[in-house]
């Protein structure tokens, strides 16, 4: 008989709360029924990602620890916050839709009558320990308990920095609905959220809140937030249908050929939340550069330029060797080689995707200058071409 690999209750009792658990019962059954489950683990679409570093360790201890990139990695000064209020945000949006950036992945979504709120991290750290681990950069825009009552709060995945155990804690006393990637319900339960307000999704999977479809999409990333990555909960980027409108947000994906079918089957959409930040070419699977985020909406959109793309997963902590601000310029270089709408928000600045969208490059008043090495040559067309010709530096 094989040995019972499973924690004991001594060492359960003394792990971190924030840890969370680990699925079982017939949550675990459920998972193994997946048709994206083989091999004991959640498959990746497009092949086996890297989750681990590429290249020589000691390259990236170097870099890391560099005196100068480590000061690039930081503002020079006090990131600007737009100053939200719930008052603000009472006002319903006058074309139906409303986005508000609250800083990394965080993002409230006002559509048709329904608020959505995706990966609420209002923590200080991205970390299971209060004492270490990654800081916020700038403060959370306005309070949670002033953000005011939530339809639905959308998580992507379980690592730290998109799913926050105090943030979770505090919404569990809501009456809010939970629309999690199949297995991340357990850490939910396990922290104090009801069954009744868990939608436990696998791809593909959609649930109905109110006149709202939230669809559980693939993504190209992993999981885990213990010292047994497991790799039994599911990440998942997600599409929002209203009865007027659509919006998508990534979660944390490396680029892929899927995002054609995603926005083929619910697109397109008024406004993308895209995954542009953290990305390094020693994890290259796994996140996106600003000029792969380009690619992905156009991809979602049809081919073509449409909607508004978000830059998100940038600017609230430092998890990637690449200059602080250097997501927000990337992608502003980006998005216009491609003719296609930006946003650039302040943390915390409501705006309408129809409406005045923000486009002020707000992180250059704090941040040191960010070269542009790879700006198209006069004359080069797309950004397949210049992609070809002068590929992103880091």
């Amino acid at each position: 008989m094989a040995a019972d690999r499973s924690p004991s209750p001594g060492l359960l009792a003394r792990r971190p709360a924030a840890f969370g658990v680990d699925p079982s019962g017939e949550r675990m059954a459920r998972i193994r029924r997946s048709p994206h489950f083989a091999d004991g683990v959640f498959q990746n679409p497009g092949g086996t990602a890297r989750t681990r570093p590429a290249g020589s360790t000691t390259a990236l201890a170097k870099l890391y620890f560099d005196r100068e990139s480590r000061s690039r990695r930081s503002p020079q000064g006090a990131i600007p916050v737009h100053a939200t209020t719930l008052a603000d945000l009472a006002r319903p949006p006058a074309t139906g839709l409303r986005v508000t950036w609250m800083g990394h992945s965080s993002v409230l979504v006002e559509i048709d009558g329904h608020r959505v709120l995706f990966d609420p991290v209002w923590g200080e750290r991205c970390s299971p320990f209060p004492f270490a681990g990654p800081k916020r950069l700038h403060p959370a825009p306005l309070p949670l308990a002033a953000l005011g009552p939530v339809d639905v709060v959308v998580i992507s995945h379980d690592h730290y920095d998109h799913l926050d155990l105090p943030t979770i804690k505090a919404l569990a006393g809501t009456d809010t609905l939970f629309a999690v990637p199949l297995g991340v319900g357990a850490h939910l339960e396990h922290w104090g959220v009801p069954a009744a307000q868990l939608r436990e999704l696998d791809w593909h999977e959609s649930t109905k809140v109110g006149g709202i479809t939230l669809t559980a999409t693939p993504a190209r990333h992993f999981c885990g937030r213990g010292l047994r990555n497991t790799q039994h909960t599911l990440w998942a980027s997600w599409a929002v249908a209203g009865d007027a409108h659509r919006v998508y947000h990534s979660g944390d994906t490396g680029y892929f050929e899927g995002f054609k079918e995603i926005g083929a089957a619910h697109g397109p959409f008024d406004a993308t939340m895209i995954q542009v930040g953290a990305y390094s070419e020693f994890w290259p699977d796994i996140h996106m550069t600003p000029e792969e985020g380009v690619r992905a909406h156009l991809d979602l959109q049809g081919g073509a330029p449409g909607g508004v793309l978000l830059p998100i997963h940038w600017g609230t902590f430092n998890l990637a060797p690449h200059a602080w601000a250097e997501p927000g310029e990337w992608m502003k270089d980006a998005a216009e080689e491609a003719g296609q709408a930006v946003a650039s928000p302040r943390p915390g600045e409501p705006f309408e995707p129809a409406g005045k969208v923000p486009v002020e490059p707000w992180w250059r008043a704090v941040s040191q200058p960010i070269a542009h090495p790879w700006r198209r040559p006069p004359g080069a067309e797309g950004i397949a071409q210049h992609s070809e010709q002068a590929p992103l530096r880091y």
